[in-house]
């Protein structure tokens, strides 16, 4: 199933990259379609009077820190499905990187994953390199460990690397805070990556009622690919706190 209505091509008008809102959803209409409903995170009474009512139990942060022009940090991460290790030079060749920050856990990452997986496997066709990489601690939450990581990425169909910071050092050198959180690095020729976007995959979150259609970061994906500058202001990502160890 194809996320699109109408193929996207690499270099596309300025136009393309500073479409309205319908035009997003013209492009990921199998995303914007799609509401959720998270019972298992309403409160009992919630659940029995038939109104969902939302308990994030997680402390809620923004995404901070680095700002457009960052250099994306060197990286030696092994890939539990399959035991490879990667490292950001294993992307030179690519004109775009997506980098993103997610755990199996988070209710704001559950809340986007079927979607990512879409999203992201649409954009590989076209060029773009995308990697996520866990980096909760697992002392605290044992299921974002690499064995659950595993059953994950084969559940949701991942075709990124999904990578495990066990020593949380990628955490930290990408100044990362929350899950879920999207870095999208650009490369021009042997230069280095280079920030583009640092900001939410949408305005939809669990309980809020918004369809999840991926417009902010699918927009700033295709102005990256286009060679475009982002025509609209970074909203930052909004999810739960990484877990220290």
């Amino acid at each position: 199933m194809s996320l699109v209505a109408t193929s996207v091509v690499v270099g596309a008008r300025a136009s393309q990259c500073s479409s309205s809102a319908s035009s997003s959803a013209r492009l990921l209409p199998a995303l914007a379609r799609r509401t959720r409903a998270y019972r298992s995170l309403m409160t009992p009474a919630a659940a029995g009077s038939g109104r969902a009512r939302l308990q994030v139990r997680a402390a809620r942060l923004e995404s901070t820190g680095v700002s457009v022009g960052f250099r994306a940090p060197q990286f030696e991460l092994p890939e539990p499905v399959t035991g490879k290790i990667w490292t950001l030079d294993d992307f030179e060749g690519s004109p775009a990187l997506l980098v993103m920050f997610i755990c199996n856990h988070c209710p704001f990452v559950k809340h986007l994953k079927k979607d990512i997986a879409k999203l992201t496997s649409f954009y590989m066709e076209k060029g773009l390199a995308c990697i996520a990489i866990s980096s909760n601690s697992v002392v605290t939450h044992p299921q974002d460990g690499p064995e659950h990581m595993i059953v994950d990425a084969e559940k949701f169909k991942y075709s990124f690397p999904y990578l495990y910071d066990e020593s949380q050092e990628a955490a930290k050198a990408f100044q990362a805070v929350c899950t879920p959180e999207f870095y999208l690095f650009t490369k021009d020729g042997r230069r280095p990556f280079e920030l583009f976007y640092h900001g939410q995959f949408d305005d939809s979150r669990p309980g809020s009622n918004v369809p999840v259609t991926g417009r902010d970061l699918s927009r700033a994906i295709d102005c990256a690919l286009s060679g475009q500058e982002l025509p609209f202001a970074q909203k930052p990502s909004v999810g739960c706190s990484i877990k220290w160890n």
